[in-house]
């Protein structure tokens, strides 16, 4: 059996705004005998979107009808209807999601993504869309080696470390082409991002912008990024452009591999350093000429400019396991916040656990629906199960009368036989799902069934706005 799912990427960077429409094959790789196993088996990108300029109203907010525009357009260029659309996802990446009306723009266009849609920028998780976006996982797995993979934008590097295929290490660095803006008429500075300002003698708002006075900013921007690499020694810089929160990467010995706007100058660079009214053809020649000298040859990615959008379009959805249980549930369920229960809460007293938990979600307006989630047993006795199932229901049975309702994540495979468990005990809707690791912190979309209704679409998201 198989299914194809229409799925849509739309990715608001630092610089630009684009979007891929792709088709997901889902297929049941299990035996006619066996209960379902499906997977994403392929991925064809149908259309590619031009590249857009972000549309800002000032330095700090995103212009959301601009931005709106821009992808009904790219609708109606792709043939696009909205009711074909059934899995996608809205990332807003870089400097862009720390503009104070991010949200507002995510609300703007989630009416375009049906009913599943992601909505996002956490360093993290840009930084996996790129890498396999850009097929560096493909790479190092394919390849068996370390591959550390950058995608440099207009405000920030992501970098995601691969060895074999697995994913080690994520950072992002705040670095990027569009970190100093230059009027294309008079050549003067515009804009000079705050991690900038005062750091290099001229360069500021109002001065002639030219390749000279820029290139001490690209070279110690460079610098930062080699020594993530461990092709510079250790040193300040690459703590002092590490985005905040973030740990700094520092890998050793990888193959290096590029994707972003910065990435096209690096390979295919335009005459005019300062062709597009920043400083990305620049940083990029900086890089390219460092690398060489290094005796290091760059890898290109198999996507550059839109890595980060094609990994959204393309694998952003995973399904359920094998198994599944939902009773009178409303899809889709969208930005549940996740209370993971660790092993020893789950061998001891996990009604209390759940119930003490549950204050974390709590507000003036009540009781936040939540996703509990926790590792699960392979194979678990029948009176095992039905302890679980207690357990859960002496945690949640006070709250079910709130308009609160079971949603459970478990990562082993016993989430039918959990939820025929529960469904006795508890009232009204019902939702066990399985195949899904989680932790505290990350937020999970539910889709609507697909596949004959025999596994659910799911996205796991890290928290999704960064603050200054």
């Amino acid at each position: 059996m198989t299914e194809t799912l229409k799925s849509v990427g739309i990715d608001i960077g630092t610089s630009t705004t684009q979007l891929v429409v792709s088709d997901l094959t889902l297929e049941n790789r299990a035996n006619p005998f066996s209960v379902p196993r499906i997977a994403i088996t392929d991925k064809e990108i149908v259309y590619r979107s031009g590249i857009h300029f972000t549309p800002l109203l000032s330095d700090t907010v995103i212009d959301a009808r601009g931005v709106r525009d821009i992808v009904a357009e790219e609708y109606r260029r792709a043939g696009l209807r909205r009711d074909q659309v059934q899995t996608g996802a809205v990332i807003i990446t870089g400097e862009t999601a720390r503009k104070e009306n991010a949200r507002e723009v995510l609300a703007a266009l989630s009416e375009f993504a049906g009913d599943f849609v992601v909505a996002t920028a956490g360093p993290d998780l840009e930084s996996i869309l790129a890498a396999r976006g850009a097929g560096a996982d493909e790479y190092s797995k394919e390849n068996h080696t370390q591959v550390l993979h950058y995608d440099i934008g207009g405000g920030t590097s992501n970098l995601a470390l691969y060895n074999r295929g697995r994913l080690c290490a994520t950072s992002c660095l705040d670095i990027g082409g569009r970190l100093v803006k230059i009027e294309p008429k008079t050549g003067k500075i515009t804009y000079l991002s705050p991690k900038l300002e005062g750091r290099f003698p001229g360069v500021v708002r109002g001065a002639e912008a030219s390749s000279a006075l820029l290139a001490p900013v690209a070279e110690e921007m460079t610098a930062a990024l080699l020594q993530a690499a461990g092709l510079e020694p250790p040193g300040p810089l690459l703590e002092f452009y590490t985005t905040a929160g973030v740990s700094p990467m520092r890998a050793r010995g990888a193959a290096l591999s590029f994707s972003g706007g910065v990435a096209d100058c690096l390979f295919s660079p335009p005459a005019d350093e300062l062709a597009y009214g920043d400083m990305g053809p620049l940083l990029g020649q900086t890089i390219r000429k460092a690398l060489q000298a290094k005796g290091v040859a760059p890898i290109q990615g198999a996507e550059t400019i839109r890595a980060t959008v094609v990994g959204a379009g393309a694998h952003s959805m995973e399904v359920s396991g094998s198994t599944i249980f939902y009773r009178g549930v409303e899809f889709p369920l969208k930005n549940l916040p996740v209370l993971r229960l660790e092993p020893e809460e789950e061998r001891g007293d996990l009604a209390a656990a759940i119930r003490s938990k549950l204050g974390w979600y709590a507000d003036e307006g009540g009781l936040t629906q939540v996703a509990l989630a926790f590792a699960g047993e392979n194979s678990p006795s029948y009176r095992r199960v039905q302890e679980l199932a207690e357990h859960i229901q002496k945690g949640l049975g006070p709250l079910l009368d709130q308009g609160f309702f079971p949603v459970v994540a478990v990562e082993a495979d016993l989430a039918k036989v959990l939820g025929q468990a529960l469904a006795p005990r508890l009232p009204g809707p019902l939702l066990c799902l399985d195949g899904v690791g989680v932790s505290n912190g990350d937020y999970i979309d539910i889709g609507a069934p697909v596949a004959g209704g025999t596994v659910l679409p799911v996205v796991v998201k890290t928290l999704a706005f960064e603050k200054k």
